[in-house]
C-alpha cells in the first residue's frame, strides 16, 4: 500500500466522450472516441494517457487511473463528485503500481485491476447510471478490506449520525468526536447491521449517490454485524463497501470475489431495487472473464418449509456458513417459512436466530442448480433461554441489549455522550422499570456494582436457585461476578471468546452471545420474606484501561430460574 497514492489528487470532469464522433469499426471496436460537434453522449471509453475515460451514455462519465486501478473522476450531469482531501476513490488506501487493462464487450465495458494478488473491478453498462464493481481478494498479502467512494464536500447536506468536523475535540483514539453541545461523532455510528440495508449514501432534491452493497457471501461476521458504512466531514464523505472489518469482528477472514457492489447515481430518489442484494442479476457478467465469478447456474437454494417453536413477538432470520461463504435470509412471520438463493455449492451450519440469538443449529448442503428442501424445523423449547421459569426476569432473552437503559443510542453515540442517561442507577424488581433502568452496558471502571432488589417467599428462600446472565459482547475480558446479600460471592467466570477489539464505544454490541449461570446457594437468601434481597453485580477482569475503555461486557437479559 502506499500512502502517495492516497493523496493523489482526482482528474478533472473533462473529458472526450461527452463530445465525440466514434470514427470508423475499427475504433469503434476498440471504444475510441475524437472530438467533434457537440451531441448525446455516447456509450464508449477513450484514454487520455493518464486515465481510462469511460462514457455510460447515460448521464454519468468515470474515469480509473491507469497507473493503480483508482477512481480518479465520478462526473454526473456534468458535476464532478469524485475526490476530497485531494484523494481518488480506491480499494483500501490505493493500490500501488498495479496492471490496469479494459476492454468492451457489447454493451458493457469492463475495466481491470490486478496488484499481486488481488483483482478488483469495474463495469459500465450502456445507458446505465451505475458503475459495478467486483473485488477478489485471494489472500492476506494484499491488504483490501474496503472499498471508498470519496465524495467532494458541499455536495450534500453534513447532518448524518456519523457526521463530524475536524473542530470538534477527539475523545477517543483518532477517530470519535464530541460536538460543543455534548453529542458525539464517528464514522463507526452507522447505526445499521449488515441485514438491515441495500443501499447507502446522500441525496438533495435532484441528485441522489448511493453505493448499494454486495450480498457480504465473502464478508465475515453474519447478518447482525455492525461497521462502518459511511462519514462526513468538513472537507467531504465517504461510502463504504466493507470486505472485511476488523472492528468487534466474530469470525475469521473470508477469501474470494465479493461483488457486485454498485456505485449509483439517481435524480433525487432511491436507488433502483433491482440493483440490490439478492435481486441484482448479471448474466452479462457471465463472460466476462472475471476471476472468481460463479454464475447463476453454479449456484444452489436453500428453502424450509416452516418454523415450529417460535416466539412470534420476535423476528427469525436463518443464516447458513461456513469457512467460504456466508448468506442468510428472514423467515416468514407467519409460519417460519424462509429461502435462500444465490448459495455457492458447500456444506454448511445452518442457525436459527430469534432476534439475534440462536436458538437451533443443524447441516445442509447445497449442489449446484439444485433447491435443498428442509422439512419443518422444530425450535426445543429448552433451546430459547425466555422458555424456563423464572422467578423475576429483566429483559428477555432476544440476543441483543434492546430495551436497557441506553441500548438504542449506543449504535450511534459514543457512552459519554450528552444524550445518554446516567450509567448508574439500581432496580428493584417489581417497580415495572426493571429493564428501562438497568444500563445495557457495564464496566469495570463506571459503574460495576449495580445493585438488583428483590423479595423471596419463604418457599422460595429455601431453596437453591439458578441465577443467568446474557451477555452479547465484552470489551478487555469483562464479565461479570455476582454478591448476593453480602454474604455469598460467586466464583470468578472464564471469560468467554470475544472479540479483541473496541466495541461498545464504537457502535457496536454484537460479538458472541454467552450465559454465565451462578448455583446460589439457600443459604445466600434472606429469610424474613419482608426484606429485600440484594443482588450486587461486579465486572470483572485484569485487562482495559479507565472509564469506558475499562473492562466491560453488554447484557442480554438476567433472571433468577425457580
Amino acid at each position: 500500500m502506499s500512502a502517495a497514492n492516497d493523496r493523489q489528487s482526482g482528474s478533472s470532469g473533462i473529458h472526450l466522450g461527452r463530445r465525440a464522433l466514434v470514427l470508423g469499426a475499427t475504433a469503434t471496436a476498440a471504444g475510441l472516441a475524437f472530438p467533434g460537434t457537440a451531441q448525446a453522449a455516447t456509450f464508449g471509453y477513450t484514454d487520455d494517457g493518464t486515465n481510462y475515460v469511460i462514457d455510460t451514455g447515460a448521464n454519468l462519465v468515470f474515469k480509473v487511473r491507469k497507473s493503480n486501478g483508482d477512481l480518479s473522476s465520478l462526473v454526473y450531469r456534468g458535476t464532478e463528485y469524485q475526490g476530497y482531501g485531494g484523494m481518488n476513490s480506491h480499494i483500501e488506501s490505493g493500490l500501488g503500481s498495479s496492471t490496469v487493462t479494459i476492454k468492451q464487450s457489447g454493451s458493457t465495458i469492463l475495466v481491470s485491476v490486478t496488484y499481486g494478488t488481488l483483482k478488483h473491478y469495474y463495469a459500465a453498462r450502456s445507458g446505465e447510471n451505475n458503475v459495478y464493481l467486483w473485488t477478489n481478494k485471494a489472500d492476506t498479502s494484499v491488504s483490501a478490506t474496503r472499498f471508498i467512494l470519496r465524495v467532494k464536500a458541499g455536495l450534500f447536506l453534513n447532518d448524518e449520525p456519523d457526521s463530524y468536523t475536524y473542530t470538534n475535540s477527539t475523545i477517543e483514539a483518532s477517530d470519535v468526536f464530541a460536538k460543543s453541545d455534548g453529542q458525539t461523532r464517528s464514522k463507526h455510528y452507522s447505526k445499521l447491521r449488515v441485514i438491515d440495508y441495500d443501499y447507502i449514501g446522500w441525496k438533495t432534491g435532484s441528485v441522489g449517490l448511493y453505493v448499494v452493497r454486495s450480498n457480504h457471501e465473502k464478508a465475515s461476521g453474519g447478518p447482525f454485524y455492525r461497521s462502518l458504512l459511511r462519514h462526513q466531514s468538513a472537507d467531504g464523505g465517504g461510502l463504504y463497501e466493507i470486505l472485511y472489518y476488523g472492528q468487534n469482528q466474530t469470525e475469521d477472514q473470508r477469501f474470494g470475489l465479493q461483488g457486485p457492489y454498485v456505485i449509483a447515481f439517481t435524480d433525487g430518489g432511491a436507488p433502483s431495487s433491482s440493483l440490490f442484494p439478492g435481486t441484482l442479476t448479471t448474466p452479462w457478467a457471465d463472460s466476462l472473464g472475471i476471476s472468481g465469478y460463479v454464475a447463476a447456474g453454479g449456484r444452489g437454494k436453500v428453502a424450509g418449509v416452516g418454523i415450529t417453536g417460535r416466539n412470534t413477538a420476535y423476528p427469525y432470520t436463518v443464516g447458513i456458513a461456513n469457512s467460504a461463504a456466508q448468506y442468510w435470509g428472514s423467515a416468514r412471520s407467519s409460519d417460519g417459512f424462509f429461502s435462500i438463493g444465490g448459495v455457492l455449492p458447500g456444506s454448511y451450519t445452518l442457525t436459527v436466530f430469534k432476534g439475534e440469538l440462536a436458538v437451533y443449529t443443524t447441516s445442509v448442503s447445497v449442489s449446484a442448480g439444485g433447491t435443498t428442501t428442509l422439512n419443518s424445523i422444530a425450535i426445543p423449547s429448552s433451546n430459547d433461554p425466555s422458555n424456563a421459569s423464572a422467578i423475576w426476569r429483566i429483559n428477555d432473552w432476544n440476543g441483543t441489549p434492546s430495551g436497557f437503559k441506553n441500548a438504542d443510542l449506543m449504535t450511534y453515540a459514543h457512552p459519554s455522550d450528552v444524550r445518554a442517561a446516567a450509567w448508574t442507577g439500581n432496580v428493584v424488581i417489581g417497580s415495572g422499570s426493571e429493564t428501562s433502568g438497568f444500563p445495557c452496558y457495564l464496566w469495570k471502571d463506571v459503574n460495576s456494582g449495580l445493585l438488583v432488589y428483590f423479595k423471596l417467599t419463604a418457599a422460595q428462600a429455601a431453596a437453591a436457585h439458578t441465577l443467568r446472565i446474557g451477555v452479547t459482547t465484552a470489551y478487555a475480558n469483562g464479565r461479570p461476578q455476582v454478591v448476593v446479600n453480602g454474604n455469598w460471592t460467586s466464583p470468578i467466570p472464564s471469560p468467554p471468546t470475544q472479540p479483541n477489539t473496541r466495541s461498545l464505544t464504537n457502535g457496536s454490541y454484537r460479538g458472541n452471545n454467552n450465559t454465565f449461570t451462578y448455583n446460589v446457594p439457600a443459604s445466600a437468601w434472606l429469610t424474613d420474606t419482608s426484606q429485600y434481597n440484594v443482588l450486587k453485580i461486579n465486572v470483572v477482569s485484569g485487562s482495559g484501561t479507565t472509564s469506558y475503555l475499562s473492562a466491560g461486557t453488554a447484557i442480554d437479559a438476567l433472571d433468577l430460574l425457580s
